[in-house]
């Protein structure tokens, strides 16, 4: 089979028509030039370059195995480039695992930034509960897990990525979203209210349960579910209240009013980054270099602007 060598000697010859020209263009002399082209020829068993004293032309083999020579040339390089760039993380693939509600407020940010940096990194996105992520990462089927606390898993590194604030989501035209003053938890105090699974949503139910128990108030509790969305469905059909991440206000759900909630300590929600340790794929470990935060995300503008 031929080398790229010898095509590489084969175009430079067909483009110049002049033996000498493409010898000093491949940096090289005339005589092993010619000693290519004409093992080239042999190895495909046809002439691809008339040749006299005082003209070099192409023959119709050689203008026919030009563009694909051209080709083979370029995909090797190109082939060479990608391979290259693959230790240096510029190019690859980094499966992600991320949970409903942080799609939201982490999603949209990680994809822009990633595509801003990294372009040539493909992420892969798979939607599963903390719990699962976590199983993922030791399995190894996802690199990345954007999951609750706590990660407390031997092998798994982790740190903050997002922290924000809780907001009560009201049916319209309940009667605490006409309150002038700022919500306060005990204003929950024995109101319908939708709360988080203990199981499925166990990070926010336990969140949820040690802020009101420290509040001293006592929703009641009508519906328990696992994804925001639900939660939301339920409070715009009238079934309860809810406490929500911040982020879940950008959905702008018909019928839901959203209202922050005073004497709660800073952005209790917390989302963190995760991956294995001994991970050695270079795309992962160059998105966490480059684009993942120095410092944590929060959704402190989503609470200025869209809810009151």
């Amino acid at each position: 089979m031929f080398s790229l060598a010898r095509l590489s000697c084969f175009i430079a010859v067909a483009e110049e028509l002049h033996f000498g020209r493409a010898a000093e263009r491949l940096h090289m002399t005339q005589p092993p030039l010619s000693r290519q082209i004409q093992q080239l020829e042999t190895e495909l068993g046809v002439q691809l370059i008339d040749r006299t004293t005082r003209s070099v032309t192409l023959t119709p083999a050689g203008v026919a195995f030009l563009p694909d020579a051209r080709r083979i040339v370029a995909l090797a390089e190109s082939a060479a480039l990608t391979v290259r760039r693959v230790p240096a993380g510029d190019l690859g693939t980094v499966v992600v695992g991320f949970t409903a509600a942080s799609a939201h407020a982490v999603l949209p940010r990680l994809l822009e930034q990633t595509r801003n940096t990294l372009p040539d990194v493909k992420l892969e996105l798979r939607e599963m509960v903390s719990s699962v992520q976590i199983e993922a990462l030791m399995s190894g089927e996802i690199d990345l897990g954007m999951a609750r606390p706590p990660l407390k898993r031997p092998g798994i590194v982790s740190r903050p990525l997002l922290h924000e604030q809780l907001v009560a989501a009201l049916p319209a035209g309940h009667p605490l979203t006409g309150q002038a003053r700022q919500l306060t938890l005990n204003d929950l105090d024995g109101q319908d209210f939708v709360m988080y699974s203990p199981v499925q949503a166990r990070y926010f139910n336990e969140l949820l349960i040690s802020t009101f128990t420290i509040a001293g108030a006592t929703p009641r509790y009508v519906q328990f579910v696992t994804q925001v969305h639900t939660m939301l469905v339920l409070v715009r059909s009238g079934i309860g209240i809810a406490l929500v991440p911040a982020s879940a206000a950008t959905l702008h759900p018909e019928g839901v009013v959203f209202r922050s909630i005073g004497a709660f300590r800073e952005r209790p929600v917390e989302l963190d980054a995760c991956w294995r340790g001994d991970s050695t794929n270079p795309a992962l470990l160059r998105l966490l270099r480059d684009v993942l935060p120095a410092r944590e995300w929060t959704t402190d503008d989503l609470v200025d602007e869209v809810i009151g």
